[in-house]
């Protein structure tokens, strides 16, 4: 496949105000998305949200400014989460759905998720043909006076998502009597999941509900679980609900404070929806991230895990190939395909506690289905040439995962979103892989030092 110079694993990303999240690139790609997607005679139509990032107004701006070029209408909607984007964009019947956010990133970072009109996110294919036209724009790209596209602003998106999510809920169920904990993370969900817990009767201590443009994730958040973990052993909560900046992604913590990933909730809800026999194929997807635990515990309930490449977008082209309808990642991207085309934290959430209400058990008792292997993550920072592809490094690697293949497994990869070489072992011996992961990550530094 040609090499992609914009989009990564998980759209366009980077640092706000810099190559290549600059306003004149996201003109770009307004102008060239725009005319990529204009087909037909109807009036075509574009869906853009955005988290609570400062920088989201130059960029929701710039963007408007190339759809309108390209004679696309522009429905604004405001901070949503991602998964709001991508039910309104299929619900408005929209030609394209934007999310203006950098996820779980800093304020300082911002990026752009593409949905088509089915409310997937753009394969890889839709995205080089978009950068082509990028790279290559001419004044065909640019509609005829009479045909700009028109901008306005709805303002009962929020209310929309709402009644959505509420309706993922079972109906012989409700939330009163259970206290929870929710953060979300100063980000996209910061009105809508609060008002969905309560409607549903839950007694919620909401955190992280006061964006000023700089404090999204700050200390909050998915990434930053001991906020949630606090508020929960303060008010002595039932369970904490951690939702990252454009809420795709969810972390829990039980009662006690014990952190729950995504491994642990995607068990859970496949569990239920097997006993409920609404586990389609009886088979779960989840990325080469997931903790051989999981893997495990999945064997003995007769449950079949495929594992794909790291990224949410890899599980959905494996959910929708094989007719699966639950996958996600240990970070907690939870997909639901019977309610959603992407990841949606505040759907997972509430399917997990519509689990607890259903059968009354702590979230200490119903979240913690399997033991985790020892898992090591370690992040190398690196510049320059690929380190992956010295000699030195590859020996290295090769030597390492000769050593667990008997008892564990190694799996190295470079970020598609930040300039890092992941690094992640599993064993039943947790001094054999910190011994392996701290010699690789040393040896992989002093690549990046010859090659720089």
């Amino acid at each position: 496949m040609t090499e992609r110079q914009f989009f990564g694993t998980d759209g366009i990303r980077g640092t706000a105000n810099k190559y290549p999240m600059k306003a004149s690139i996201a003109l770009q790609l307004g102008k060239a998305a725009g005319s990529y997607f204009t087909r037909g005679e109807h009036r075509h139509r574009v869906v853009i949200a955005k988290d609570t990032r400062l920088s989201g107004y130059m960029i929701e701006n710039a963007l408007t400014a190339g759809f309108l070029a390209a004679g696309m209408d522009v429905i604004l909607v405001g901070p949503l989460p991602t998964p709001a984007v991508a039910m309104l964009t299929k619900s408005m019947r929209a030609d394209l759905g934007v999310m203006i956010s950098a996820s779980h990133n800093p304020y300082y970072d911002n990026g752009l998720k593409l949905f088509g009109p089915d409310g997937f996110k753009l394969s890889e294919r839709t995205e080089l043909a978009i950068e082509s036209l990028m790279q290559n724009p001419t004044d065909e790209q640019l509609a005829d006076p009479s045909a700009l596209g028109r901008a306005r602003r709805i303002e009962d998106a929020r209310g929309r998502y709402i009644e959505f999510a509420k309706a993922t809920f079972p109906n012989d169920l409700d939330l009163s009597g259970l206290r929870v904990v929710i953060d979300c993370a100063n980000g996209a969900a910061y009105n809508v999941a609060p008002t969905v817990l309560e409607e549903l009767g839950a007694e919620i201590i909401p955190i992280g509900i006061k964006p000023n443009g700089f404090n999204v994730n700050k200390e909050c958040g998915s990434t930053y679980p001991q906020a949630m973990q606090k508020a929960v052993l303060e008010t002595r909560a039932d369970i904490g609900i951690a939702l990252d900046g454009d809420a795709d992604r969810l972390i829990l913590c039980d009662e006690t404070g014990e952190v729950i990933d995504g491994d642990q909730i995607i068990a859970m809800i496949a569990t239920e929806w097997q006993r409920k026999k609404t586990l389609k194929h009886n088979a779960v997807v989840t990325t080469q991230m997931s903790n051989l635990g999981l893997e495990l515990y999945f064997k003995k309930k007769g449950i079949t895990l495929f594992r794909t490449k790291v990224g949410d977008r890899y599980v959905v082209e494996k959910m929708r190939e094989g007719g699966f309808n639950l996958g996600g990642e240990q970070s907690g991207h939870v997909v639901m395909s019977d309610y959603t085309t992407t990841g949606d934290g505040l759907v997972g959430a509430l399917q997990v506690l519509a689990a607890l209400q259903r059968h009354n058990k702590p979230a200490s008792q119903a979240l913690n289905l399997f033991k985790p292997l020892p898992q090591i993550l370690r992040n190398v920072r690196y510049s320059g040439d690929d380190p992956l592809l010295k000699k030195e490094v590859i020996s290295a690697i090769a030597k390492a995962e000769k050593t667990l293949s008997k008892n564990g497994r190694l799996f190295i990869r470079k970020s598609g979103t930040e300039p890092l070489i992941r690094i992640m072992a599993e064993s039943d011996d947790q001094n054999q892989i910190d011994e392996i992961t701290a010699n690789l990550a040393e040896i992989i530094e002093n690549n990046i030092s010859s090659a720089a």
